[in-house]
């Protein structure tokens, strides 16, 4: 089967994104550079030669939203996208709606040796039940054609580690591409290029990455309860 193009990008800047937040499966509404960006993004897509269409989304409320936008700015209307919980940021557990200092207070060490407390999502979870949404996001993408996806950092950065490479920060809009078909194994996944909208408004704020990280502390547990 050929592979169905799809890209996957990060949503526009959220609220608690700007609060620098972590936020998990928690809702966050879109700050108004969050909805700028969105559009940025949009123009960049309408500027290529692909045909776009579907657009799919997580169902929280940042990722719904960006992608509501992206396709009224393709002129698909926002009513067209198609919102799928498998595409949800990783459950963050104990941190979520913590920055990175009080993650640091209550956990020294974690964040920058890539570990995660026990109620974290892990990778191998966040990876299957994204890669099933993505089978099902190809199944609906017409030959010829290309979907978006707006999705979560965490989501996109475990994917891109799936297939055994490095991966690295997606800011706010960016994303990459996937070449995703079916085959007699599941559905498999090819790394495609980066997507790096041109002239796209930063936020300049060093939000949490969000990534299931490459391991979880379930001996952390005890240490938790003693505090």
């Amino acid at each position: 089967m050929v592979a169905a193009p799809i890209l996957l990008v990060r949503h526009g800047q959220s609220e608690w994104n700007a609060a620098r937040r972590w936020q998990g499966r928690a809702d966050s509404p879109l700050t108004a550079l969050g909805r700028a960006q969105a559009a940025g993004a949009a123009e960049a897509l309408a500027a290529t030669e692909r045909v776009l269409g579907p657009v799919w989304a997580s169902t929280s409320e940042r990722a719904r939203a960006t992608a509501e936008i992206v396709a009224d700015r393709l002129g698909l209307g926002a009513r067209t996208v198609t919102a799928d919980e498998r595409l949800c940021e990783a459950e963050a557990g104990e941190w979520q709606g913590l920055t990175p200092d009080e993650i640091e207070a209550a956990y020294p060490g974690f964040l920058v040796a890539h570990r995660r407390p026990p109620s974290f999502e892990p990778f191998d979870r966040v990876v299957a039940r994204a890669t099933a949404a993505l089978g099902d996001v190809a199944d609906a993408t017409s030959p010829g054609g290309a979907a978006v996806v707006v999705t979560h950092s965490g989501v996109i950065r475990s994917l891109i580690r799936s297939g055994g490479v490095a991966d690295e920060r997606i800011p706010n809009l960016a994303g990459v591409w996937f070449g995703v078909a079916r085959s007699a194994t599941g559905v498999d996944l090819h790394l495609g290029d980066r997507f790096d909208p041109v002239g796209l408004v930063v936020s300049g704020v060093d939000a949490p990455g969000e990534d299931p990280g490459e391991q979880t502390d379930h001996a952390g547990a005890q240490r938790r309860a003693d505090r």
